[in-house]
């Protein structure tokens, strides 16, 4: 009998010990995919979860928070035949455990190598102007278009941003001198409007001298004055007689409005 117990008791500790060896704890971002003799047999976690022990069940553990993916710098030909340099930054969680481990072997790898031909083709697709100016939009068709080729894995692409376009120094000198003729072009159509509105003024300023001769020398006395007082000099005035009549007509009849105040 006591041998029996003893047998008993060892079975007992040894049932507790495979008991206990079969307990699995999985963190709230990860997720257990289960397979008991080779076949599916669902998630587990999170927390304290139990496997059969020896074997008989087996865990592929996934972690579902966001990953980066940074994919290096790719040369592709735009549209226009222009050969550059992009790189681009993925954003990609797992949004299904039980196909990112059964469909595919790496689902990180897969989705890199998915990013990197994508890139290519979708800045073939584009001229050199839309790929530096247009790069939201860029960015957009080539979210979809991961996000399409990885969801047999299980994989939400979340977010795709191009980092850097690098282009040849012959096409950059060339932009520059683009730019910068674009702004000579800008600056001389401002001046010509510019003149334009001036020479109106002027047209305008003509028709009112023209119609009143005396402002022409009020503004040839004007100028004079300005003239004399930017420079120490000597200046001698020619005014036309009209001028001196108006002015000697006005001295006069000063002169005859004096005497009746005195009176």
């Amino acid at each position: 009998m006591a041998e029996l117990a003893s047998t008993l008791f060892v079975l007992f500790v040894l049932i507790v010990i495979a008991m206990l060896s079969g307990l699995r704890v999985a963190n709230e971002y990860e997720r257990a995919v289960v397979f008991r003799l080779g076949r599916l047999k669902g998630l587990r976690g999170p927390g304290l979860y139990w496997l059969i022990p020896f074997g008989i069940e087996k865990q592929r553990k996934v972690d579902l928070r966001t990953k980066t993916i940074d994919m290096e710098s790719q040369e592709s030909i735009t549209k226009d035949s222009v050969t550059v340099k992009v790189n681009a930054v993925v954003w990609l969680k797992i949004d299904d455990p039980i196909k990112a481990v059964v469909n595919v072997a790496d689902y990180f790898t897969a989705s890199y190598q998915v990013g990197l031909t994508s890139l290519r083709n979708i800045i073939g697709q584009h001229v050199l102007d839309e790929v530096l100016k247009e790069r939201d939009k860029i960015n957009g068709a080539l979210q979809t278009v991961v996000d399409q080729a990885t969801e047999p894995w299980g994989v939400k692409v979340e977010m795709v941003e191009m980092k850097d376009v690098e282009i040849p120094q012959s096409m950059q000198r060339a932009m520059a001198q683009e730019a910068q003729a674009t702004r000579e072009k800008r600056a001389r159509i401002i001046k010509a409007e510019a003149e334009q509105e001036s020479s109106i003024k002027l047209a305008e300023a003509s028709k009112l001298i023209t119609e009143n001769p005396l402002a022409l020398e009020l503004r040839r006395m004007q100028m004079i004055t300005e003239v004399g007082a930017e420079q120490n000099t000597t200046t001698i005035i020619m005014m036309p007689s009209e001028f001196v009549t108006l002015a000697e007509n006005v001295a006069s009849s000063f002169k005859a409005k004096a005497p009746r105040q005195a009176e």
